[in-house]
C-alpha cells in the first residue's frame, strides 16, 4: 500500500484543538497583564510585556510545527537514538553552562529574556527514543532485561533533571510507564510501585507508629481471610479495631502497637500451622519493607528536605497546619480566585483576583485560575473538555498505526500531556503537590510550547502517512 499524502491527509481534527488551546492560553496570558498596566506603553510596551513575549513564541511555535511536518516521516525513528542522546547531553550542558531561577539550575540564557529549558526537549526526545527502542523486533518486555533497558530511557533524563534539581519536571517522566503498560508490562510492577509511592506519601507527614498499626491491621486481616469461617472471623476484627481505636484516642498507642503485631504474628503462625508458609511469609515480608518505608519518609521529611520544600508537602498533605500567608498563599488564593467565578464566570478582562495579581505565578503555574475566574465552571469544562477531546484522539491516532513506533511516539505523547494536564490542575485545586509544572499550550512559556509542539507535529507527521 502506498503510503498516504502529507497535507491532505493531516488529522484536522487534532490540529484545532492544538490551535484552540494555544489561542486560549494567550488570551488569558493577555488578561492577566491587562490589570496590571503592561500594554499602557505602546507596541513595543506591548511586545516586551509577557503576553507580547508568548505572542512572539506562538509565531515560532507555529513556525517550527510546518518546518517539522515538513521533514520525512522516516527521519524520525531514523535519528531517534540521536535526537535522545543530544538531548540527554543538553541536560548535562545546563548543569554547568545553565542559569540558575529559584533555586534550580535549568535554563540556558541567551540574554534579552530568551531562556530556554532542555528538560523540556527531552521529553520529546525520551518519546521517540523509548518507541524506536520498544518497536525493535529484537526486544520485548516480556524479557526482564529489556523491562531495565525500557526503564533506563526515561530514568536517565528523570535523574539529570533532578539535578538540577527540578522536581516537578522530572515526576512528568514517570508518564512512560503509561507507554510500558500499553505494551504488556506486568501488572504486579505497577501494584507494587503505587503500593510503596503510597507509603512513602503517608509517611512524609504521619508518625511512623500509626502507619505500622495500620499496616499490621492489613496484614492481620489478609491473614484471617485465608483462614475460613471468614464472617466469625471479621466480627471479632472489628470488634479489636474499634477498642484499639479508642485506646488510641486515650493515648495507650503503643499497647495499640504492641498488640497488633502480636496479633499478625499470632495468625502468621497459625498459617504455618496449617502448612501456608508462603502466604504468611509474603504478608509478614510486606508489613516489615511497609514499615520501614514509613520510617525511612518520615526521617527523610525532617531531616533531608529543605524548609519550603516541607512546606510544600504540608501545604499538600495537612493545609491546616500550613502558614495561610506562606506556604499556603498560592493555594488558598488559587482556590478562591476558580471558586469566585461561578457558573458564567465574572467576564474577560474582569477578574478581580486575576487583575490583581493575587495568585503568584499566574501565567505560567496557575493560568487555570484565570479562567476559573473569568470565564467560570463553563470555561473551565471546556477546557477540561478540550484536553479530554486530545488525549482521546491521539489514543484513537495510536490504534489506528499499523508501525509499532507510530503507535508507541503516541501513546508517549499522550501520556506526557495527561501527567502535565491532571498535576498542573490538580494543584491548583490542592489535590496535588505544587510542584511547578506547566499546563501544555496554556502557560507562558517558550520552551514548553514549542517542545509541546514538535510532539504533536511530528505525531500529525506520523499519522498522515501511515501505510
Amino acid at each position: 500500500m502506498r503510503p498516504r499524502s502529507n497535507s491532505k491527509n493531516i488529522d484536522w481534527f487534532t490540529f484545532s484543538i492544538y490551535l484552540a488551546l494555544v489561542g486560549i492560553g494567550w488570551a488569558m496570558i493577555y488578561t492577566v497583564g491587562y490589570g496590571q498596566g503592561a500594554y499602557e506603553g505602546g507596541f513595543f510596551a506591548f511586545l516586551d510585556a509577557p503576553v507580547g513575549k508568548q505572542l512572539i513564541w506562538v509565531a515560532i511555535a507555529l513556525g517550527v510545527f510546518f518546518i517539522s511536518y515538513t521533514i520525512d516521516w522516516k527521519f524520525w525513528r531514523t535519528f531517534a537514538n540521536i535526537i535522545y542522546v543530544v538531548s540527554l547531553l543538553l541536560l548535562v550542558a545546563v548543569l554547568v553552562f545553565g542559569k540558575t531561577i529559584k533555586g534550580a539550575t535549568s535554563w540556558f540564557d541567551f540574554g534579552g529574556g530568551i531562556t530556554l529549558q532542555p528538560s523540556e526537549f527531552a521529553k520529546f526526545g525520551t518519546a521517540i527514543a523509548l518507541a524506536s527502542y520498544l518497536s525493535s523486533y529484537t526486544n520485548s518486555l516480556r524479557s526482564f532485561r529489556s523491562q531495565l533497558y525500557a526503564i533506563s530511557f526515561f530514568m536517565a533524563p528523570m535523574l539529570l533533571v533532578l539535578l538540577q534539581p527540578d522536581a516537578g519536571s522530572a515526576i512528568v517522566f514517570t508518564s512512560f510507564f503509561i507507554v510500558l503498560f500499553r505494551e504488556g508490562f506486568p501488572g504486579g510492577i505497577f501494584i507494587i510501585g503505587f503500593s510503596v509511592a503510597t507509603l512513602l506519601v503517608l509517611g512524609l507527614v504521619n508518625p511512623p507508629v500509626h502507619i505500622i498499626i495500620g499496616l499490621a491491621a492489613v496484614a492481620s486481616l489478609f491473614l484471617l481471610w485465608n483462614l475460613g469461617k471468614r464472617n466469625y472471623w471479621l466480627s471479632g476484627f472489628i470488634l479489636l479495631g474499634s477498642a484499639a481505636a479508642v485506646a488510641i484516642q486515650q493515648g495507650f498507642i503503643e499497647y495499640v502497637l504492641g498488640g497488633s503485631i502480636i496479633a499478625m504474628l499470632v495468625l502468621a503462625g497459625v498459617q504455618v500451622y496449617r502448612k501456608k508458609q508462603n502466604y504468611a511469609g509474603i504478608v509478614v515480608l510486606c508489613f516489615i519493607v511497609g514499615s520501614n518505608l514509613a520510617y525511612i519518609a518520615n526521617f527523610a521529611f525532617n531531616h533531608f528536605l529543605e524548609k519550603h520544600q516541607q512546606e510544600r508537602i504540608l501545604v499538600w498533605l495537612k493545609p491546616a497546619d500550613a502558614d495561610p500567608q506562606g506556604a499556603a498563599y498560592n493555594l488558598n488564593h488559587s482556590k478562591m480566585a476558580i471558586g469566585s467565578g461561578g457558573l458564567l464566570g465574572k467576564g474577560f478582562l474582569d477578574g478581580n483576583l486575576t487583575q490583581g495579581n493575587f495568585v503568584p505565578e499566574q501565567i505560567t503555574d496557575f493560568i487555570f485560575c484565570a479562567i476559573g475566574e473569568e470565564q467560570g465552571f463553563v470555561g473551565t469544562f471546556l477546557i477540561l473538555s478540550l484536553f479530554m477531546l486530545l488525549m482521546w484522539r491521539i489514543i484513537f491516532i495510536a490504534e489506528r498505526q499499523r508501525s509499532d513506533f507510530n503507535r508507541l511516539y503516541a501513546y508517549g505523547v499522550a501520556g506526557l500531556i495527561f501527567v502535565h494536564f491532571f498535576i498542573n490542575i490538580g494543584m491548583t485545586m490542592g489535590l496535588m503537590p505544587i510542584i511547578g509544572i506547566p499546563l501544555p499550550f496554556l502557560s507562558k512559556g517558550g520552551s514548553s510550547l514549542l517542545a509541546f509542539t514538535l510532539m504533536i507535529s511530528v505525531l500529525l507527521k506520523l499519522d498522515a502517512n501511515r501505510s
